[in-house]
């Protein structure tokens, strides 16, 4: 029986037609993006009624799905690829990453195992090892790529946890003696309280460290906390320090904080999920000094080094914790070989082909090129530093990375990100830094140009200009 040619398996020359019609609607979409707003510009009501006509009884011709699929995003997204997004640790996607989310949605190999799928899973695991030691861990580091830096900081605790107690696999919680802890700063991202929760030990489980005043966790608040908890019957498990925080782009003190780790035996994890991008710099990897003594690592390969969005990495020096924190046999998998097959050494079961989205833009660009692209993301923040402070704002942060936290000479932050946010020239962030309201700028996106820049600096001024000719209202707290 031949195959069927079908709307959802067309013929060769129909899908060629329509790859071609795509490919070139993306790239004119790609153009307008960049010369128009940031933020959407949708009729809510039209689209509504239009998404609502896809009833699914009467199919449409693929071409049409598609042109309408396009246009609905072109003006219903916030455009994180437009070189004015100043926004989140989610730049537009190196070239090289889109060509191989392409690729590997044509071949859609599954990388649970080796067996099924040994080139792929090679060349994840080639990644891997080039990334742990150019962080500086040994040559016999493992890990895997992961859906994003959540679930990454999430098998670090299931490996804090199996490390710490071996009974924890078989018993969870009920192994421990007293309530299991760990330690992160209060500038850390917050999928730490939910992670907890996930892993069992309960939000509770979250110490949220106090900070040194300039965003970084408090060396000896941390030693305080860690007496306190044994104390009182607890069982610290984990120090996690932040490489990059999501607010400032601080960094934890890493050796500090190893030290008192290693003092107290506890699993050393540090999530650099933004700030782990700068090890490609030769010029300024030595700002995570002491990375490469951590038990596990965090990276997002779609934060700085700019691969399209789920592509975290998780990375440890301790190869038997891992398998034993998530290993499993079943009779239907064709192999079961933790050196090699990812279901046993992972949360994941069924797994997509994440790694060669970095693997094709580092084997294009080279450490070097990553280093110029972070070189020029943080020389663009400086410049933006230095007139904003020319001109009155006060710089709140002190970050070696590229985040900016700014407040106006006058006027309230949260009303200027607003105004700004609106207008569609830029987008910028509000945010809380040391208890107080900043303006947050991140610049990440590798087609940024100082041009963008200055347009950004018009922004701020003209807002902040406007801000200060009428009353701020009152915010409820």
């Amino acid at each position: 029986m031949p195959a069927p040619q079908t709307a959802l398996f067309p013929p060769a020359a129909e899908r060629l037609r329509c790859d071609d019609l795509l490919t070139r609607a993306l790239e004119q979409a790609r153009e307008r993006i960049r010369q128009g707003s940031v933020v959407p510009t949708p009729d809510r009501s039209a689209f509504a009624q239009e998404l609502t006509e896809f009833d699914f009884q009467r199919p449409r011709p693929l071409d049409e799905v598609l042109k309408w699929t396009t246009a609905s995003l072109e003006c219903g997204l916030v455009h994180v690829t437009h070189p004015r997004y100043f926004g989140l640790f989610n730049p537009a996607p190196t070239f090289p990453a889109a060509c191989a989310d392409r690729i590997a949605a044509t071949f859609n190999p599954q990388l649970a195992t080796a067996t099924t799928s040994p080139a792929a899973v090679a060349i994840e695991a080639h990644v891997i090892r080039a990334v742990a030691q150019r962080a500086g861990l040994p040559s016999d580091a493992i890990g895997h790529f992961t859906s994003g830096g959540s679930e990454a900081n999430y098998t670090a605790l299931i490996c804090a946890l199996t490390r710490a107690n071996e009974r924890f696999a078989r018993d969870g919680a009920r192994a421990f003696a007293g309530p299991p802890v760990f330690y992160v700063s209060r500038e850390s991202h917050l999928a730490w309280l939910k992670i907890a929760h996930q892993a069992g030990v309960g939000r509770a489980a979250v110490r949220l460290v106090a900070t040194d005043g300039c965003g970084r966790m408090a060396v000896e608040a941390l030693r305080a906390a860690l007496l306190d908890d044994r104390a009182n019957g607890c069982v610290p498990v984990m120090v996690a320090a932040t490489a990059g925080t999501t607010n400032a782009g601080m960094i934890d003190p890493l050796l500090p904080c190893f030290e008192i780790a290693r003092a107290n035996d506890l699993w050393f994890h540090v999530d650099a999920a933004w700030g782990g991008a700068v090890i490609a710099s030769d010029h300024r990897r030595a700002v995570l000094e002491g990375i490469g003594l951590a038990d596990s690592i965090t990276i997002d390969a779609h934060k700085w080094f700019a691969t399209t969005m789920g592509c975290g990495m998780f990375i440890t020096r301790h190869a038997p914790i891992l398998t034993a924190a998530f290993h499993v046999t079943a009779g239907f998998m064709p192999s079961n070989n933790p050196g090699l097959d990812p279901y046993v050494t992972s949360a994941q079961w069924s797994r997509r082909f994440l790694g060669l989205r970095l693997f094709l833009s580092l084997a294009v660009a080279g450490w070097a090129g990553y280093g110029d692209h972070v070189d020029r993301s943080i020389a663009l923040a400086e410049m933006l530093k230095q007139e904003l402070e020319a001109r009155g704002w006060k710089i709140a942060n002190d970050s070696p990375l590229a985040v900016l936290c700014v407040t106006p000479p006058s006027g309230d932050p949260r009303a200027l990100v607003a105004e700004i946010v609106a207008s569609g020239r830029a987008w910028v962030a509000a945010t809380r830094f040391e208890d107080r309201d900043v303006i947050r700028v991140c610049i990440s996106n590798g087609e940024t140009t100082a041009e963008d820049v200055a347009i950004l600096i018009t922004a701020l001024e003209h807002a902040a200009a406007r801000s200060a000719s009428k009353p701020v209202p009152e915010r409820s707290v």
